[in-house]
């Protein structure tokens, strides 16, 4: 196999599943792991992929920080589907954390329910949608609210956390990774986000594709407590197939 075959055969790869290994490649093109380097370096220059420890990613795996406002109309369509198929998940008389982020956000303006619901959040944007909506009663969470999210952070909403008991949590992400886990771009929110999973029986993740094979800063938690992953079509078909391995209930929101 030549260099030409190589390089159709890794970009083919990072197409299904979103990431690949230096070790897997070696051994799928039966050649050696300094030899696959040099291919991802060539590949990388081109732009083609974005290197990362012992492998290659289809984009870049680190995440940075950006504001609410300028999250919002990012994969707006994916978000609003995604949103509509979070809706089946709530139970009449049910309580719900909704966290903080563009796509929960778009999932919280979307609900009306027809029966008493309680909703608990850090997101100041979540609570203005919601207040004044029939049926819904709203816990806000207080503490330093952080600009750029739009949400509270530290110690007061932690404490708040840890005397409530809930039944969902839907939760916005930055990165999904199948070895890091979720993740987030701020330290001080990850800590919030681990309390919140800590109150909920159920951990529900709204991410459209773009934010698999991402890392934040902060690491929220492991896969191994992740009970649903709803997404959009464009998430790798590899990703999908590892997820579900691990037994999470990926929902495809087409």
């Amino acid at each position: 196999m030549d260099i030409t075959d190589r390089h159709e055969m890794i970009l083919q790869k990072l197409k299904e599943e979103g990431r690949v290994k230096i070790n897997d490649l070696s051994a799928l093109l039966d050649v050696s792991g300094v030899t696959i380097r040099k291919d991802l370096k060539i590949l990388e220059d081109k732009k083609l992929l974005f290197r990362t420890h012992g492998g290659a990613s289809m984009s870049n795996p680190y995440m940075n920080e950006r504001t609410i406002d300028e999250k919002e109309h990012i994969n707006a369509e994916a978000k609003q589907k995604i949103g509509k198929v979070a809706l089946n998940l709530i139970k009449d008389n049910d309580s719900i954390i909704i966290g903080s982020g563009t796509t929960v956000y778009t999932f919280a303006n979307m609900l009306h329910p027809a029966k008493p619901l309680t909703v608990i959040t850090p997101a100041v944007k979540v609570t203005m949608a919601l207040c004044n909506r029939p049926n819904v009663e709203i816990v806000q969470l207080g503490g330093i609210i952080r600009p750029n999210s739009s949400s509270v952070a530290g110690t007061t909403a932690e404490n708040t956390l840890g005397e409530i008991s809930s039944g969902i949590l839907f939760l916005g992400v930055d990165g999904i990774d199948l070895d890091f886990g979720l993740s987030i771009t701020n330290l001080a929110e990850a800590s919030l986000n681990k309390k919140m999973i800590e109150s909920a029986q159920v951990l529900v993740v709204l991410a459209d594709s773009s934010k698999f094979g991402k890392r934040g800063l902060g690491k929220v938690c492991s896969l191994e407590q992740v009970h649903y992953i709803i997404t959009d079509s464009d998430v790798p078909s590899g990703v999908v197939k590892a997820l579900e391995s691990r037994d999470i209930n990926v929902i495809i929101a087409n």
